[in-house]
Formats: C-alpha cells, structure tokens, sequence
C-alpha cells in the first residue's frame, strides 16, 4: 500500500494570471502558501480484475472509461492504470471550499500512482501532470498554481511564461516574518464555494476575445503579486496587509459572483475590528475568508460574533509527499 500526504493551500496574490488565457499574452505571477490541511490518497493492489474507489462516494468498476470520478477517471486512462487496483481518499477540509482541493486531489493521487508502480517523478513534472489532466484533458478553465503549490508547499512565487514554462522560487522569508504571518493570518469560513468553473469560465471567455478591462485588471493583480513577493522577502508584513487590502479590491471587481453582500458585510466587519487586508480564497462566493490582522484577538471576537467558524492553521513546506509503503 502506498499512503501519500498533500498540501490544501491559501492563495495570497495573482490569482487568475495563472490561467492559460492570460499567461500565454505576457506572463503571469502568483504568490500562494501551502497549509497543514491535507488530502491523503491511497492506493493499494487488490485480487480482484476490477477498481475500487472510495472517496465521499464508492465506486466498483471494471474499466477506467465507467469510473465517475472525473479526475480518477482521466489519471487511471492517461497512465494506463491496470485494474486490480484500490484507491481510497479522505482530507481534513472538504472540498468545494476554495483551498485548491482538485489540484491537491490530483497530486497526491499523480504521487501514489507512481509510487505504487514505483517510478520516480520530478515534482515539476508532478505539477505539470496534474495540470494535463484538469485543463488539457478534462479542459476546466483553472490555472496552475493549485497544482504547483500542492506538489512543491512552503510559501511560494510561481511565475508563468507564455511558453507554458513556470519558474518556482520558494520565497526567501525569515523565520521571524513566518511566525509573523502564522500569527497574523486568520482564516474563517463563509460557507462552501461555487464550483470554481462557473467563475473562472467568465475570465477565461473574456481573456480570449480581448476585453479590455478583464486585462487591465489582471495586469494590475499580476503586479500586485509581484508587489506582494517583495513586501514578504522584505519582512515589510504591515505592507504586505494593505497590498492585500488592495488586491481584494481589484479582484472583486474582476467579474459577477466573485463576492455577495454577506461576503462584503463580513470583509467591512473585520476591517472595523483588526484587520488591516483580507481577500476571498479561490475563485469566490464563498469559501474561506483570509485576513492580515493587526489585532487577531479582537478580529476573532468579531468573526465568532458574526458567526463565522476559524480554520487555524500553520504553513506545510514539504509539499505532496509519501508517507508510507507496505
């Protein structure tokens, strides 16, 4: 049995310039950190001539083609994965909430796979599987960064190239401006997303026939990610607050449904009670909300009175890993 462990993640900055619709024009760049919630996927030999999935459903096939699960299903066909095989899921966040769930899924299920047939893979080539197989052969119009972060963790700039190529650079930031963020940043939950499709889709249709101001409004949240990168590597967190600050603004602007009047009522909420900058995570209309707080004690006495739950959490820098063989 193969048991891998895979990285949930927070987006900080230059979300949606990792969409192909947008990078291949001129580039994009997104900051995004790792977080210790986790997908696990394992995957075991059985003696039977068939499938077994089991994750928030269960599924007995005998060919991958009759496999329900879209991303199982496209794994086991592009890697010509033969039947006898059990595969089993379970993750501390559920998924539908913003946190990059199908990239991780993808991931640690990319890891298993090749751990159980035991071959070894980079984990740039880990990230660009999983890229193939939710925008290429599924063609959902997501990004990158959900697949890259989840294979490499910590707190990361990706920088994506028209070429398709993506530079990673783990961001050179203290120990002391880690702790900082670990304990400024709060994160609470608004309820479960809209499929992240039905936004981004809106992005991508309007990237592709030149509109104007989705372009103009992705350059600036590029920038403001490379803005961001520097405030962190700098240890300038205050900055890096107010930057996000701005960023939200930007990107609740960039299409309908991103945010709701519950969302914008909870985001003024926490800026009247500690925080300096917030944004939505992922694509929008629900999922997590993520603040830079100057005063956490007196933003979480004002989220639980607006009934908002917190998610704590700590940074992963391991990325998608092998836990263990058998």
């Amino acid at each position: 049995m193969i048991l891998t462990r895979t990285p949930l993640r927070v987006s900080i900055a230059g979300g949606g310039t990792d969409l192909p619709s947008y990078y291949r024009r001129a580039g994009g760049t997104v900051v995004s950190a790792a977080v210790n919630k986790y997908v696990y996927l394992a995957v075991n030999g059985t003696f039977t001539d068939d499938y077994l999935l089991k994750y928030a459903e269960q599924e007995r096939v005998e060919r991958p083609e009759d496999v329900h699960h879209p991303l199982i299903r496209e794994v086991l066909l592009e890697h010509g994965v033969e039947p006898g095989v059990e595969i089993v899921s379970v993750a501390d966040i559920p998924a539908g909430t913003g946190l990059g769930s199908s990239g991780a899924f993808t991931v640690g299920l990319l890891r298993a796979l090749h751990a159980f047939r035991k071959e070894h893979v980079a984990t740039a080539d880990l990230a660009e599987q999983a890229c193939h197989i939710e925008i290429e052969r599924l063609g959902d119009p997501v990004g990158k960064q959900d697949q890259y972060i989840a294979a490499f963790g910590g707190l990361s700039r990706f920088d994506f190239h028209p070429d398709g190529s993506v530079d990673v650079s783990r961001l050179d930031v203290g120990a002391d401006t880690l702790a900082d963020l670990e304990e400024h940043l709060l994160l609470f939950f608004t309820g479960y997303a809209r499929r992240a499709t039905s936004i981004l889709s809106d992005q991508k249709a309007r990237s592709e026939r030149d509109d104007a101001a989705m372009l103009a409004n992705l350059d600036e949240v590029r920038e403001l990610g490379r803005q961001i990168s520097d405030a962190l590597v700098a240890g300038d967190t205050n900055r890096f607050g107010h930057l996000m600050h701005e960023h939200w603004m930007h990107k609740r602007e960039r299409t309908n449904g991103i945010t709701n009047p519950d969302i914008d009522g909870w985001y003024e909420l926490a800026r009247a009670n500690g925080a300096i900058g917030g944004k939505l995570v992922g694509a929008g209309a629900g999922g997590f909300l993520l603040f830079y707080a100057e005063n956490p004690r007196c933003l979480r006495a004002a989220m639980a009175a607006g009934g908002l739950p917190e998610v704590r959490f700590g940074f992963d820098h391991d990325g998608s890993v092998v836990l263990a063989r058998s």
